[in-house]
């Protein structure tokens, strides 16, 4: 298996080169218009040059007097001729993997430039084609299409150095710098060399525990569903992103749900438990694990969870099993897998059902294997603060076809589809819609690069809070690969500050946090419950601490949050003595 910085490496190589096919293969101006990229402020908007403009003679006529007018803009690179301009566009932009370029629109939607960007060695990328063809409209308009390209780069991509080879022309090197870049000597054939090293100006705004990222490919997809995702086409997003997602976890069957909560109701139907049965949950989840539970007449029974995953216990599971129980609900929770293969022991000695609660977890691994389609049946969340993202949505997950049968007849609100709209059972309406599977869809087809993303930002919390005293990380386990969907910390009061008082530090600084979940069997809310002791879930209830952990979280913005721990920490130290 590769290691992390060498999938990081590949995962970003895949990204770009599938990001830039996709944003070059729209043929139609309504495709284009799902693809493009707005500026900052209505300044104008980046369109990818694409198949459509290979017909566009009027155009390449442009670009190629623009490329004749700016020569000093393309270092150690010839004229290009009229009549061979549709040859070079083809040649050097649409069939080349690793590269684009972008018209630049102003306010107006007029062309009047184009800017461009390349892949580099590693993570690399390279500014390029940054060209300004008509010189007399919207001073700061170039700048601000540099700058648009950068976010969008920065957001789909997250590049570990963005460079770019600048003639030697003052105007050219002041405009780089202007935009953050700085002098990185000279690449190979001689040419002066940036690197992008931008001086961030937070201005202390708060910095959120979530956030996701959206690509034009999520906006392209759900504008063509708005717009022709109706009547023969309603359930085209739906049925590709079940498919695409079924294949994804290693499922047979796949059924996109309203929500987690929704698809956890599915399969507790489809096991057939119900009134007098009991089912196994952790202490440590969210409410909707066990109330899912609770929504089919069965009783919900707490267990602990491990040390090292946070996720359900084998060992405190075996202890909670009566003669009343029928299922086991482990949830691989913050992204971290619970251990299956424990949990599976335990499920085949007792003959019980086992369900994956993989809300937060899509991708994350235990041995190999990914989360979701390892039990009887699992579910997914896409509600907006995951790391695949529809607003709310879900997913139901199986290999069992006669699970998958009755939870699809429950899901379909029990229509005998053979008899027309003839209903023989009882159903519920858990739908997602069309639009909103579009959405889901374009990040699927994003999530590795995003996985890759949130382990980059616990690599960053684990070199900025390494050696701490008082804090613990919740560092994935030697037979996992969590996603880190949450970086969380454990505060151990003995250093002087507590959880609710480090919450309170991050808080005055503008880092927003939240608490781990309380012990579910705690709340008020169950009319029949029945636990086990919960020694380890009590700690992790009382003293964790879910950090900022959005996708697009930046370097600097960790560094200022491990900043602000150590802070809080050595006051607490101060105190205490």
């Amino acid at each position: 298996m590769p290691d992390d910085m060498t999938r990081r490496r590949e995962t970003f190589r895949a990204a770009v080169r599938d990001e830039l096919a996709f944003m070059k293969a729209a043929a139609t101006i309504e495709e284009l218009t799902g693809r493009a990229v707005p500026l900052a402020d209505g300044a104008g908007m980046l369109v990818p040059v694409c198949e459509l403009h290979t017909g566009d003679e009027r155009l390449l006529a442009r670009m190629i007097r623009w490329r004749r007018e700016n020569s000093f803009a393309f270092p150690g690179q010839g004229p290009v001729e009229p009549e061979m301009a549709a040859a070079w566009l083809r040649a050097e932009i649409l069939d080349d993997p690793g590269r684009i370029v972008f018209l630049v629109l102003d306010r107006f939607g007029h062309t009047v430039g184009h800017v461009g960007l390349a892949a580099g060695a590693g993570r690399a990328l390279e500014v390029t084609d940054v060209v300004r063809g008509e010189k007399t409209v919207q001073p700061g308009l170039m700048s601000a299409a540099l700058a648009g390209l950068l976010a969008w780069a920065e957001d789909c991509f997250r590049p570990g150095r963005v460079g770019a080879r600048v003639p030697e022309n003052l105007h050219a090197i002041r405009f780089f710098e202007r935009a953050g870049f700085r002098s990185a000597g000279r690449a190979r054939d001689g040419v002066p060399a940036m690197e992008w090293a931008p001086r961030r100006k937070d201005g202390g705004r708060p910095i959120l525990t979530a956030g996701p990222s959206i690509s034009p490919r999520e906006v392209a997809y759900a504008t063509d569903a708005a717009r022709h995702g109706w009547n023969a086409r309603w359930s085209g997003y739906i049925t590709r992103f079940e498919r695409e997602f079924a294949e994804y976890v290693g499922a047979e069957h796949a059924i996109a749900t309203s929500s987690c909560t929704g698809a956890l109701h599915l399969a507790m139907l489809a096991i057939g438990l119900g009134p007098g049965d009991e089912a196994i949950v952790p202490e440590q989840t969210w409410v909707a694990t066990a109330k899912a539970v609770t929504y089919v007449g069965a009783t919900p029974v707490f267990a602990d969870v491990e040390r090292g995953s946070w996720c359900l216990d084998a060992t405190s599971v075996e202890a909670a099993v009566s003669e009343r129980t029928k299922a086991i609900v482990p949830v691989h929770l913050y992204g971290h897998p619970a251990d299956m293969d424990a949990l599976r022991a335990v499920a085949d000695r007792h003959g019980l059902a086992l369900i994956e609660d993989a809300a937060p977890a899509i991708g994350a691994e235990i041995r190999g294997r990914r989360v979701g389609a390892l039990g009887t049946a699992g579910a997914f969340s896409f509600q907006g603060a995951k790391l695949l993202v529809t607003g709310e949505g879900g997913m139901f997950v199986t290999n069992d076809p006669d699970v998958y049968a009755r939870a699809y007849k429950a899901w379909d609100l029990g229509v005998e589809r053979s008899r027309g709209f003839w209903i023989d059972a009882h159903g519920l309406k858990y739908k997602l819609p069309n639009v909103a599977a579009a959405l889901g869809l374009g990040q699927l087809q994003r999530v590795d690069h995003l996985i890759e993303a949130k382990r980059e930002i616990f690599s960053w919390y684990a070199e900025e809070l390494a050696g701490v005293p008082g804090i613990t990380l919740n560092h994935e386990t030697e037979w996992a690969r969590s996603i880190y969907w949450m970086t969380s910390i454990l505060v151990d009061p003995a250093c002087g500050i507590d959880r609710d008082g480090m919450r309170a530090a991050l808080a005055a600084d503008g880092i927003d946090t939240r608490p781990t979940f309380p012990l579910i069997s705690t709340y008020p809310i169950w009319d029949e419950r029945r636990a086990v002791p919960a020694r380890v879930a009590a700690t992790i209830a009382d003293r964790g601490i879910n950090l900022p952990s959005g996708v697009r979280l930046r370097r600097d913005q960790v560094a200022r949050i491990g900043e602000a721990v150590r802070r809080a920490v050595s006051s607490g130290v101060r105190r205490a003595a």
